[in-house]
């Protein structure tokens, strides 16, 4: 691991270390950064981001950590004494810090599962319409005439296309929490 502290991460912010500093990173499981000032901790989400091409996650617990969860992929806010400036601007919000593990290896899956099976789904459902669409343009000779009313395609997409995502978005866990958390290999499939 690599500890920086803010006075030595400004000098390394500079144009001529941040190639420097970013192959020192990539060799570290982890680096941590202490006493860094809110521009200095969204910069450096800022360099990761756009130099090293990876998905960012910010986790921060007060005012100070605002600007470093925006910048970030992802930004998860930590409740706490500090306030609720970083859970407002967060895209998740966790009362501890021990809580973060849960949400990455556990939720975080299950979300991605659902994310991508839905987006099947929703292609599967556009791609059925948009077909009988066509078809029917053969039997009335590419008239324009619309093949159903418009209150039959709001009720499609409104009722008879719904129920699946919404019970498959609340209802789906392909893998159990317990085994999610025991294998964090897991997550990278």
């Amino acid at each position: 691991g690599l500890v920086i502290d803010g006075k030595t991460l400004e000098h390394v912010l500079h144009d001529s270390l941040q190639n420097i500093f970013l192959e020192l990173t990539g060799k570290c499981r982890a680096v941590v950064c202490c006493q860094a000032t809110p521009l200095q901790k969204s910069v450096l989400v800022k360099l990761v981001r756009s130099k090293l091409k990876a998905m960012t996650l910010a986790v921060g617990d007060g005012a100070n950590d605002v600007s470093m969860i925006q910048v970030a992929d992802i930004g998860v806010g930590i409740s706490g004494q500090e306030g609720m400036q970083a859970v407002m601007a967060s895209d998740f919000a966790i009362s501890q810090f021990r809580h973060l593990r849960k949400l990455l290896l556990v939720h975080g899956h299950w979300c991605y599962n659902r994310l991508t099976n839905m987006v099947l789904y929703y292609f599967y459902k556009n791609v059925a319409y948009v077909n009988l669409l066509f078809w029917y343009q053969f039997f009335c000779g590419f008239s324009g005439t619309s093949m159903t009313d418009y209150w039959i395609l709001i009720l499609f997409n409104l009722l008879f296309t719904s129920v699946l995502p919404i019970i498959y978005g609340v209802l789906d866990k392909d893998v159990s929490a317990e085994i999610l958390m025991e294998l964090p290999q897991l997550y990278k499939m």
